[in-house]
């Protein structure tokens, strides 16, 4: 059977589609199914730095300056990893995602919207499904979610890369017309709105989280994901379409 086309994507892609209209919904997962105030960022980061090294045989400080340039060259620590120094993701993804996730409440609120949220929910993360599992699990949302597109399915190709959007929607089926993606790094949700989906910022403090915030790829802007989940799943039809209106 020939390989499907890729995904069209417009130069200038639709408006963003009434949310009562959405029958898939993809969530980032770090920082937007959870606050960032929970700082579990900071343990990835130290464990990032251990590994490194612990490779390279080298203190802290360096591993840091390792680390930072990696990401800013590349996207990702771990793509930096693999393209310049041929390090086995595996090895890498399995010591940085051993976290204590004691610091992360259970949100009873966001798994009472997600429960009764319309449509079929997916996580699209750039760490690895086990790491989601783990979350989810912790958080009592993994009954909310169909499936999970991690950093290996995407052949460990970091979003905002397109190629890794492109596979999310073969796999799973989608239709991007009919999506919603949620996210807390603005500029994630570029190539998405270009193949025609329906964006949702989470805003945090960050300001490398904000870079593209004010584009116009960013059709929702979000303080508070529960709230929000919870009018689109109870408002009657005129709020939903209301409700599509940018929240700056």
């Amino acid at each position: 059977m020939p390989e499907p086309a890729a995904p069209a994507i417009s130069a200038s892609p639709p408006p963003p589609r009434p949310l009562d209209e959405i029958e898939t919904w993809v969530f980032d997962l770090d920082n937007t199914l959870y606050p960032a105030s929970c700082r579990i960022f900071d343990q990835i980061h130290r464990r990032m730095g251990e590994f490194i090294a612990a490779h390279f045989s080298v203190d802290m400080d360096e591993a840091v300056r390792i680390r930072r340039e990696l990401f800013l060259a590349h996207g990702t620590t771990l793509r930096g990893l693999m393209t310049e120094h041929g390090i086995a993701p595996q090895a890498f993804m399995e010591y940085v995602h051993t976290l204590d996730l004691s610091a992360i409440a259970r949100d009873h609120a966001l798994g009472t919207a997600l429960a009764a949220l319309p449509g079929r929910k997916v996580v699209f993360t750039n760490g690895s499904a086990r790491h989601a599992e783990n979350i989810l699990g912790h958080l009592g949302l993994d009954t909310h979610f169909s499936g999970i597109f991690d950093i290996e399915a995407a052949g460990y190709v970091p979003k905002p890369d397109p190629a890794g959007y492109d596979t999310l929607i073969r796999q799973f089926a989608i239709d991007p017309a009919r999506t919603a993606m949620v996210e807390d790094m603005a500029k994630n949700l570029a190539p998405a709105a270009a193949l025609g989906m329906t964006t949702v910022w989470v805003r945090g403090d960050a300001d490398w989280a904000a870079e593209g915030a004010d584009a116009p790829y960013v059709h929702h802007v979000v303080d508070d994901l529960a709230p929000f989940l919870t009018r689109i799943a109870g408002a009657p039809r005129a709020a939903a379409v209301a409700a599509t209106l940018p929240v700056r």
